[in-house]
């Protein structure tokens, strides 16, 4: 029954039918949360998820006596099925009023570390401790990935989430049960046939995913606020938030790979419980090995090393176990480690090269970046030549000059970056670098706003940044003009023609045609292109206006909340945090931008020209027609950017992703192609070429 019929249906009835219909879709929508969060094997649509998740909802709401803490609508500030929606601000159950501190929590076992080996002598070391220590005795070993994350702790009695935690000093931790709940992956309540345990203590990593990791990064430094330095810093930085509808916005999931407290269970072998954990709904690492022999550990780990940059999360070796755990209690443990495990950590995949100069960039929001100018190197699979520096304070941080020997690496396996200087090479010629007090485009004074690392142009006449809003505003996941390419827009700029987007829209056929490598007819094609973009959706046009932090995803919900941009306009910052999915920093950096009287002149223009400023029937559907599908992007395309194929699918309800799994829709393969393309025909994905992929965008 669809469920905005659900409260009419049973109102008047007995609570029996109320209760039964309650339980039913919590099954269920429990079962589906379990299919797509942790199988990655979803069954249902969207549409018929949060069909399912609004009139449990709604039902709840109508019938608060029949809620409980366990209740799927109870994960705080939860993203729902397939991103579709985000439930923000729950006040249910250490809902969503921000926290003053972390209470501690003492675990009731210890939360030891491991001992790290970084060499194959080392790890023979390990295992003939372990013959002395179990002479006579057969036993086999688990390899499994060290997932580069945040240690934590979940704590269920009879199959309820109580208590989840971190690590802390081993002894105490911090009570973050309401950051944890925003978790999809992680279960409010155990599922299975068998019924659950009295105390189920488990283990596990949060991390945060590759291309969660890159995406967040980029809005930190369009807003000017300090990027993390890599996923784990990003993720343990994410669960120190008191507010856990923060949490919720952040790509955090979950692997659980060990046991604290257990009462009523029991396993004898560490493969026997990672096998039970899974039936109770809990994500196990996706790939383990059970070896016979430390041969055969060896040969896991070089084959999961071949594997690593397949995961969506950052690991840094491997985790070899002993299987029985019927030894562990003989085996024991040192002041900190057990006995019974050891961590192999794989050497980070870095290169050395000089730092030629640091030139500094201007993006489309006015924020200078220091990039670094290197001397060309090979790094995983790919020539290397420039690295982002991010600002000034990380620069100096570093002790980073013009002339050194660099140490790069890519950060989240994605981003080249500069980790480390090698000091012992320089030879009294480096210089150091000063962010320049103009803009290096413009010439005009630059500024720092109060709490910001970032130093801005403000001059919205900028070159550099009108050039860069100009080819946000054509883009395809924006206004889509075609013909209007980047070689085209210096030409516009430079000659005077355009000085914000609107005047693209007073270009007169001659002035076009009279531009190098244009003639009648392509000036007539761009023209056409332009007059073409008037009538793209509203949420289109609210995209390209480049509003700071107003990607597609947020466009299109401002759209289904407003029916224009005149009622926009008015909106106040404490109406917008009414919106789903909208934080207080979007939500003022929105008002903000239709107080400035600048920006107000443009929105007239824009009306002026005709350009459609109203939200238009069908929209919205139109907009979605790719939700729920993942893409993978490699190669150089010819008629696209990244951040343009980005931005396409995006604009369209899709996801892009830094790896390919089974759960990729298609990956979009252009010249030169990596080792993604190799991934994508092993699993068996689809894979398109730029034609393809511009057919099915333009569908």
């Amino acid at each position: 029954m669809a469920f905005t019929h659900a409260l009419r249906y049973y109102a008047g009835m007995s609570d029996k039918p109320v209760q039964d219909r309650i339980r039913k879709l919590r099954a269920e929508i429990e079962r589906h949360n379990h299919l797509y969060y942790v199988a990655n094997q979803p069954q249902i649509s969207d549409r018929d998820y949060d069909r399912l998740y609004h009139e449990l909802e709604d039902l709840e709401k109508q019938y608060p006596q029949f809620l409980t803490p366990d209740s799927p609508t109870q994960h705080v500030g939860a993203t729902q099925h397939m991103g579709a929606t985000q439930h923000v601000g729950a006040t249910q159950r250490m809902g969503g009023v921000p926290l003053a501190e972390f209470e501690q929590v003492r675990h009731r076992l210890p939360m030891m570390s491991l001992d790290n080996t970084y060499s194959q002598s080392e790890l023979m070391n390990f295992h003939e401790r372990l013959l002395r220590l179990l002479p006579g005795q057969v036993f086999t070993y688990i390899v499994e990935p060290k997932i580069d994350g945040v240690a934590i702790t979940l704590r269920y009695e009879h199959g309820r989430l109580v208590t989840g935690s971190t690590r802390g000093d081993g002894t105490m931790g911090d009570n973050i049960t309401a950051n944890l709940q925003t978790i999809r992956s992680i279960p409010l309540k155990l599922c299975g046939e068998r019924p659950p345990p009295a105390v189920l203590e488990v283990r596990g990593e949060v991390y945060m995913t590759r291309d969660g990791f890159v995406t967040i990064n980029r809005v930190r430094e369009e807003a000017g606020e300090e990027p993390f330095a890599n996923p784990r810093n990003a993720a343990a930085g994410s669960l120190k938030l008191l507010d856990s509808r923060q949490v919720a916005r952040r790509p955090l999931d979950v692997i659980i790979y060990g046991i604290g407290e257990l009462e009523g269970i029991a396993f004898d072998t560490h493969a026997q419980m990672l096998a039970a954990l899974k039936t109770f709904g809990l994500k196990i690492p996706a790939k383990f090995w059970t070896c016979r022999s430390m041969d055969a550990v060896r040969v896991a780990l070089e084959e999961l090393k071949t594997m690593q940059h397949t995961f969506p999360f950052e690991i840094d070796g491997g985790v070899i176990k002993v299987n029985e755990r019927t030894f562990y209690e003989k085996l024991g443990a040192t002041a900190k480690s057990p006995r019974w495990a050891v961590a192999f950590k794989y050497e980070s995949e870095r290169a050395e090269t000089r730092l030629k100069a640091i030139t500094v960039q201007v993006g489309r929001t006015g924020v200078l970046t220091p990039v670094a100018e290197l001397e060309p190197v090979a790094l995983a699979g790919s020539t290397i030549n420039r690295a982002t520096l991010h600002n000034a304070d990380e620069v100096k941080r570093k002790d980073i000059r013009v002339g050194d020997q660099v140490y790069v690496e890519k950060a989240g396996e994605v981003i080249p970056a500069i980790v480390g200087v090698n000091t012992s090479a320089r030879n009294g010629q480096e210089r150091l670098f000063r962010m320049p007090n103009k803009c290096p485009v413009c010439g005009e004074p630059i500024t720092q706003r109060e709490g910001e690392v970032a130093y801005r142009c403000e001059n919205l006449q900028c070159p550099a940044q009108l050039k860069r809003w100009l080819r946000h505003f054509a883009a395809r996941g924006a206004m889509d003009i075609d013909g209007l390419g980047d070689a085209l827009v210096d030409q516009l700029v430079d000659a005077n023609l355009v000085a914000d987007p609107t005047d693209l829209y007073r270009l007169r056929h001659e002035s076009v045609a009279a531009l190098e490598h244009m003639a009648a007819t392509s000036a007539q094609n761009l023209l056409d292109g332009i007059a073409a973009s008037k009538q793209r959706d509203f949420w289109r046009v609210l995209f390209a206006l480049g509003i700071r932090q107003v990607g597609a995803k947020m466009a299109q919900t401002l759209e289904q909340h407003y029916t224009g941009i005149e009622p926009l306009m008015q909106a106040t910052p404490d109406e917008l945090q009414q919106i789903r999915d909208m934080g207080p920093v979007v939500a003022k950096n929105i008002y903000n931008y239709f107080q400035t009287a600048q920006n107000r002149g443009l929105i007239q223009r824009l009306q002026k020209a005709g350009v459609n400023l109203k939200r238009t029937a069908g929209a919205a559907l139109k907009s979605g027609r790719l939700t729920g599908k993942f893409f993978v992007l490699t190669g150089a395309l010819e008629n696209f950017s990244r951040d343009q194929a980005e931005q396409a699918i995006r604009a369209l309800g899709g996801e892009v992703s830094a790896s390919v799994s089974k759960k990729t829709f298609g990956v979009v393969a252009g010249a030169e192609p990596g080792s993604k393309l190799d991934k994508a025909r092993t699993l068996g994905v689809r894979v398109m070429n730029e034609a393809e992929f511009e057919k099915l965008i333009r569908a």
